[in-house]
């Protein structure tokens, strides 16, 4: 590390060799681009970046929840999702064995109130007799979202509900897809009385093998009628214990989020109002949720992740929930004004829920499901992207005055884009999306600079790189975005929160490209876009250095600094971050105003870099981590410069901390390195 004679100024002295040979390298450098990053380091010039600038949205989209993040392994398990109407189709759940020996039917005879449907299964055939039951009995499975992950050594409860016209004897197992692999099972015995109404049955499976393509059945050699409701099978192993599949659940607290907007998105307001989420129907026991038809993203969903989960979750991740509710708008129909009302008071009463004593009316429902203490709910959003609808201005005041006179603490957030005219309503906050091309994206890093620094703040709530740029998650679109980011980083003063959409895909059911996770029943992989968040993971609540680029002729870069302290090791950081979005290395020369050279040594100092050999590389489960950050520790501190690769990513932390150093007029540098 070099010490000049220029009073104040301390350079960085960061030659980064990326593994080429030295002589290579040294040779290339005349060739390359240069830039000069000055940053001032001084109190004066800096400024705290709010505490809830990035953070996660959830929308149940790709079957991001049903059959992803919410660990329940059976799909449609209430037999709901073929309609209220009988018979119904109760996909994907098949029957084992032929009409001659099996019958299975729905009808309306369950003893919820809210899901009448319920399976009846005839069973024609017995253990002995002229018709005798085939080996392995007659019945019913499920083979869940495209295959259950069924894992050795795990333990999974069983429920369902079960009711009979004589005594029943069950088989529950968890098979291979094809029934001819049992990886575990138990028997469930009954007499008629005691099965003649409905009755609830509990078992745990322990797997003796490991199928990530399984299947749970429920089979019986027992002459009878048999009716089933209500059949969940979950790992006993979940994030927390609360019910969301645990290496899900981590990829999302890997990336620190300060808060969580959930649960949509386009999800929230349905194409017609009928089939919008609704958060009553979503609480309470689970057995007695309905479930509905997203009719956007076109499937069921029981709503085994309703409200209350997702709140939990937010406290599970120390994130802020941001809830989204409709406001009588869909996408083809929409509640005037004059009749809003009622929804207005749904929304007071899923706040009050959240957020109300254990003795009222909605927060002894939360109180009842395991939660006493309120949830830290401090913002709502009044509907998704509904601006510019004929009712929306007149819902949201509505709204907005309810919701205000009541809870005038809560930060409430508008459809309607304040980043470049005034609003003609209030607001704390106003929505901003954008999904567009990746050199659209890049440009937008300068998007906010000229926004005006007066009244509600900006939440980008969800952005991404869309269309041929994006593939399925492509390097070419994590870049853009890193420059976006590192572009609302640096208008934090009017950019308070911002979240990448959509967050889940399962590979099985894309509804929507790119996204920022890939799973499937038991892989899962980040996209670049997702690694690219990684790198902003202390930027809330740090510091914001005053950083400006010189460049030459090139305007493919992008930087900002900040100061941040590590909760783990108490260590404080100045991490620079810089976008190379060309297709030319660029020679960096890197200085820093207003810092004692006595207070950052290169020891414990590291460089984080995101690129690859091609732009549209992505991930795959196969090649998981194909473009992924690469860390080494700095090195070579020499020529006060940091050579930046093409179509690349880097993040340099720089340990601040106290050094004894003797630095005379004639020191010509100060070198330390690893």
């Amino acid at each position: 590390m070099g010490y000049c004679k220029a009073p104040c100024v301390f350079l960085l002295c960061l030659f980064i060799s990326f593994c080429l040979p030295r002589q290579l390298l040294a040779d290339e450098v005349d060739k390359n681009l240069t830039a000069q990053l000055f940053i001032d380091a001084s109190e004066q010039s800096s400024r705290p970046i709010p505490q809830t600038l990035f953070g996660i949205f959830f929308e149940e989209i790709n079957h991001a929840g049903a059959g992803g993040l919410w660990a329940e392994l059976v799909s449609n398990r209430g037999f709901e999702a073929g309609g209220a109407n009988i018979p119904s189709n109760i996909d994907p759940w098949s029957i084992i064995g032929d009409e001659s020996s099996i019958i299975v039917s729905t009808d309306r005879s369950s003893c919820f109130e809210r899901n009448k449907v319920a399976l009846k299964m005839e069973v024609l055939c017995n253990t002995d007799g002229t018709h005798i039951c085939p080996s392995g009995g007659v019945g019913i499975y499920n083979p869940g979202f495209w295959g259950m992950n069924i894992e050795q050594g795990k333990s999974y409860k069983i429920v369902f509900y079960v009711r009979s016209t004589g005594a029943i004897d069950i088989s529950v197992s968890f098979t291979s897809s094809d029934g001819l692999q049992t990886l575990s099972s138990t028997n469930i015995k009954a007499s008629a009385s005691d099965v003649s109404n409905w009755t609830k049955m509990e078992v745990l499976l322990e797997a003796k093998e490991t199928n990530h393509n399984s299947r749970l059945q429920l089979t019986t050699s027992k002459n009878g009628v048999v009716w089933f409701d209500q059949v969940s099978a979950m790992p006993l192993d979940t994030y927390k214990g609360h019910g969301f599949r645990n290496e899900l659940a981590e990829m999302l607290a890997d990336i620190k989020p300060r808060f969580i907007r959930f649960p949509g998105g386009c999800f929230v307001e349905g194409e017609w109002l009928r089939n919008a989420f609704r958060w009553k129907a979503s609480v309470g026991p689970w057995e007695e949720r309905p479930g509905h038809f997203g009719d956007v993203w076109m499937y069921w969903t029981d709503d085994g992740l309703g409200y209350f989960e997702f709140l939990q979750l937010a406290e599970d991740l120390g994130a802020l929930p941001i809830w989204v509710f409709n406001n009588g708008i869909s996408h083809n129909d929409q509640v005037d004004t004059s009749s809003v009302l009622p929804f207005v008071q749904e929304a007071l009463d899923g706040i009050e829920f959240a957020r109300g004593d254990a003795s009222s009316t909605w927060g002894s429902v939360r109180a009842a499901m395991g939660h006493p203490e309120p949830f830290d709910l401090k913002y709502v959003a009044i509907g998704n992207e509904d601006c510019g609808k004929k009712n929306y201005r007149g819902n949201y005041l509505k709204f907005y005055d309810a919701i205000k006179r009541t809870y005038p603490d809560i930060k409430i957030i508008t459809n309607c884009d304040g980043s470049s005219l005034p609003l003609d309503h209030p607001t704390d906050l106003y929505d901003f999306h954008v999904y567009t091309s990746a050199n659209n994206l890049f440009s937008m890093s300068h998007k906010f600079d000229r926004t005006t620094r007066q009244g509600p703040k900006a939440f980008v709530s969800e952005y991404a790189v869309t269309g041929k740029d994006a593939g399925t998650g492509s390097l070419l679109a994590a870049l853009a975005e890193a420059a976006f980011l590192i572009g609302l980083e640096k208008n934090s003063d009017v950019v308070h929160m911002a979240s990448y959409a959509p967050l889940f895909v399962n590979s099985n059911d894309r509804r929507w490209n790119p996204d920022a996770i890939v799973f499937n029943s038991f892989q899962v992989y980040g996209t670049p876009s997702y690694w690219v968040q990684r790198f902003f993971t202390e930027s809330s609540g740090a510091t914001l250095l005053n950083a400006t680029l010189q460049k030459d002729s090139s305007n493919s870069l992008v930087a900002s600094a900040i100061t941040w302290k590590n909760s783990e090791d108490g260590q404080t950081y100045i991490r620079i971050k810089v976008v190379n979005f060309g297709s030319n290395s660029v020679n960096l020369q890197i200085s820093v105003d207003g810092l004692d050279p006595n207070s950052v040594k290169l020891s414990g100092s590291t460089k984080t870099t995101l690129t690859s050999a091609n732009l549209m590389d992505e991930n795959s489960f196969k090649e998981p981590k194909k473009v992924a950050p690469n860390q080494t520790l700095l090195e070579d501190a020499q020529e006060m410069s940091a050579l930046l690769r093409p179509h690349s990513f880097t993040s340099f932390d720089l340990l601040k901390e106290s050094v004894s150093l003797r630095i005379t007029e004639d020191d010509s540098s100060l070198v330390s390195s690893i």
